[in-house]
């Protein structure tokens, strides 16, 4: 029982720490529970400090990726050394790249900083198909390959219809009554789609047009990606949201 706050009548222990308690009092000391150092400034604060910085007189600049990709790093290696015609920047890992600082930029390295960030680079996409389940969005990346499979895709539709028919007896008939009697229809009908043939690495518009050609619905392709997942022929991460 350590938080004297909590006191309980019948614990022996909460008895001997509520007598301690009143000595301490006694003898002209005083409890204080939890932290007195601690507030909360309402509105936030802005601490600032300067920290001085001679970034001009750098000879050399890290350049740290935001999503770490060893694709997109070296493609901004290789941008930044073909704008300047020389092995400036080296790729040290999937997030960083060491871009040396040439000797006319010396002392002006905000300007040598200015023209790297004006190259354009494209960065490394993940292969990735993104599904919606609940509003039947399907988002899929232009590099999202499908191995060799077939795909067949069918559906299978009950329709019952069911009415009252009234049942009467015979005119002058004895003990006859009149009674409701259902009577049920039953219609089933079956898709008749043919099965589709997806060669092995596919482009993302050749697999859009063979599930177009198979007459599927956003909500379809939710299932038959899955379903490729599943059985290995996805080549690209699907990710359910």
């Amino acid at each position: 029982m350590n938080d004297p706050s909590c006191f309980d009548p019948d614990c022996r222990r909460c008895l001997r720490l509520a007598a301690f308690l009143d000595q301490v009092k006694a003898a002209g000391f005083s409890g204080v529970q939890n932290f007195p150092t601690v507030g909360r400034v309402v509105g936030g604060a802005l601490v600032e400090q300067e920290i001085h910085s001679n970034f001009n007189q750098k000879d050399s600049l890290t350049l740290a990726l935001h999503e770490p990709d060893f694709t997109t790093a070296s493609r901004v290696a290789q941008a930044i050394n073909r704008a300047f015609f020389s092995q400036l920047a080296q790729t040290q890992d999937a997030a960083s790249i060491r871009v040396s600082v040439p000797e006319n930029y010396l002392g002006n390295t905000v300007q040598f900083v200015t023209l790297i960030e004006s190259l354009g680079v494209t960065p490394d996409m993940v292969s990735k198909v993104v599904v919606n389940e609940r509003t039947g969005t399907v988002i899929m990346g232009e590099n999202v390959r499908i191995a060799t499979i077939a795909i067949a895709h069918g559906n299978l539709s009950i329709q019952i219809n069911e009415s009252q028919n009234v049942s009467q007896p015979l005119p002058f008939s004895r003990g006859g009554e009149t009674v409701v009697t259902p009577e049920s229809d039953i219609v089933v009908q079956e898709g008749k789609n043919p099965i589709f043939l997806v060669e092995s690495g596919v482009s993302i518009g050749e697999v859009v047009k063979a599930l177009n050609a198979l007459g599927v619905s956003p909500r379809d392709l939710i299932a038959i990606f899955q379903a490729l997942k599943a059985a290995g022929a996805l080549q690209a991460e699907l990710e359910i949201i």
